[in-house]
């Protein structure tokens, strides 16, 4: 999806690598000639204009594609018939054109049989092409060159040039009144996501760079391709904030196999070592037995570094290395059930405590060993796995997109115009609030800022 908002205007040529790269096919235009657009942009197409049929509205694409030689031609055409200020105005440069990604089209609507063609023409009808806009992003349009917006786009209002970014940042943007610009710049939120087992928590973190298309994207807590369950990702301008977001509490169900260990401490991987199992024994007792502070020793299969190497590099390589024990709290830990030799546990523990870890401990307190065969992690900090949204959903662009202000626990003060220029050249403020520790300023509904408590004075500690 990154690809479809590739940006392409008078200050971001096309690169070379999205041309090598780029699927056209052939459609037919309003003069029944063989033009080229993108693949995906083409289905979009054929799709709206069906449905804008069944509207009564009929609409045809005069262009799409445009190689970097035509652009120069179509250039030099419009130099030697209005002269070169006026073709800067209206026609980008070769490389600067967005018909160079076959992601834009310039339609016609058809008026008593006819389509029109004639710029002119189209101004005396815009009430024809204003009536397609609600349309255009269920079909992942945007209308590229709005009018009010010329100082962002560097082009005149365009009510003919369509451009494909795909339904969920079309919906985004169309609601926001943005601009591609905009988006790209703008678009900041906070996605509560149940990761998929068998997953990487940088793969979720790349379908979801891929869904909104855009490549500044991050998460907090790492959970394991085993591991299932919360995973906050921070999108846009709240990855400033994903420090926040780190909670120091967690809360898991795990599932326990007695009688052996693995190397990685869970059923993926190899088992190094066996212990007939005691059913005797009270697990519940050895398992509440855990609800306190402790030294825990950090699993090797682990990016914990020691002497600048990550543990997992000296796993891979089958070299010896003392590991590090931490101070963990387990705050709360349960027995959910048992049979025989496996059981469940749920916990709640601080920061930096492996349960993967913790299962081996419970394991040795029973006199046998134990891994790790599930892991869902239920909670990180306030946030509950019922409030999160699965892959598939945030794909259908059902996922609810949280603001940085409303997940962040900080005051929230709307400032006026004379204020908000000074928080936009990041000048330190009296701290006339009383606050405490850090407070989210804001103009309107955009996020400015957030201040920082420094003596008798606000600092800004992030400026968005």
């Amino acid at each position: 999806m990154r690809k479809y908002l590739t940006l392409v205007n008078k200050d971001n040529e096309i690169k070379s690598s999205y041309l090598k790269n780029i699927k056209l096919i052939t459609l037919k235009n309003i003069y029944n000639e063989e033009i080229l657009i993108e693949e995906e942009t083409a289905t979009a197409y054929k799709n709206l204009k069906s449905y804008l049929k069944k509207k009564e509205i009929e609409i045809g694409i005069e262009s799409a594609y445009r190689s970097i030689e035509d652009q120069q031609k179509i250039k030099e055409e419009m130099i030697e018939e209005y002269g070169s200020e006026y073709a800067e105005k209206v026609v980008a440069k070769p490389k600067q054109s967005e018909h160079h990604t076959g992601l834009a089209i310039d339609i016609c609507i058809k008026e008593s049989g006819k389509y029109i063609t004639d710029n002119n023409e189209v101004m005396k009808h815009l009430e024809k092409y204003n009536a397609i806009l609600p349309y255009l992003a269920d079909f992942g349009f945007i209308l590229r060159y709005p009018k009010g917006k010329e100082a962002i786009t560097k082009y005149p209002y365009e009510p003919w040039h369509l451009r494909y970014v795909g339904k969920i940042p079309a919906k985004i943007m169309t609601e926001k009144n943005w601009t591609l610009e905009e988006y790209l710049t703008k678009f900041s939120a906070i996605l509560y996501v149940n990761k998929p087992k068998d997953m990487t928590s940088f793969d979720v973190v790349d379908e979801i760079s891929n869904i909104y298309g855009i490549k500044k994207v991050g998460h907090t807590g790492t959970l394991d391709p085993l591991a299932e369950g919360v995973l906050i990702v921070t999108l846009g301008g709240a990855t400033k904030v994903a420090e926040l977001l780190t909670a120091e509490d967690k809360e898991y169900v795990a599932g326990v196999l007695l009688g052996i260990e693995t190397d990685t401490l869970d059923i993926t991987g190899k088992v190094t070592k066996h212990k007939p199992v005691d059913l005797t024994k009270d697990i519940e007792k050895v398992v509440n037995s855990y609800q306190k502070i402790y030294l825990q020793e950090v699993p090797i299969y682990s990016a914990i570094k020691v002497n600048g190497k990550k543990l997992y590099e000296y796993a891979r390589n089958n070299e010896k290395v003392e590991l590090p024990k931490k101070e963990v709290t387990i705050k709360r830990i349960n027995l959910l059930s048992s049979d025989n030799d496996t059981f469940m546990i749920k916990a709640l523990v601080t920061k930096g405590c492996y349960i993967r870890s913790l299962i081996r401990d419970i394991g040795l307190s029973l006199d046998t060993y134990a891994t790790m065969t599930t892991l869902i992690r239920t909670k990180q900090g306030k946030i509950d796995i019922n409030e999160t949204n699965t892959l598939e959903e945030i794909k259908m662009g059902k996922a609810k997109l949280h603001t940085i202000d409303e997940v962040l626990d900080y005051p929230v003060i709307k400032v006026d115009k004379e204020l908000e220029k000074r928080i936009r050249n990041g000048q330190k403020l009296p701290n006339q609030y009383h606050i405490k520790d850090k407070v989210i300023f804001k103009a309107s509904e955009e996020l400015l800022g957030i201040y920082k408590v420094e003596k008798d004075l606000l600092r800004v500690w992030k400026n968005f």
